[in-house]
């Protein structure tokens, strides 16, 4: 159960990350770089929930 919550803070933590970089933070120098951290973080969640999914976690 726990880690389901966690991958949702992860889902929200890289949707916020996200909207940020094609919000407010579009013309930052480093935006690639920002939407980039943001598709880590989705990997990462995607990953948990599979190995979840899967029994192996």
């Amino acid at each position: 159960m726990i880690l389901w919550l966690v991958v949702v803070a992860i889902l929200f933590s890289a949707t916020l990350i996200l909207a940020l970089s094609l919000g407010p933070l579009k013309t930052a120098a480093n935006v690639g770089t920002i939407r980039a951290f943001a598709a880590v973080q989705y990997v990462a969640a995607a990953l948990l929930a599979g190995a979840r999914a899967l029994g192996k976690a």
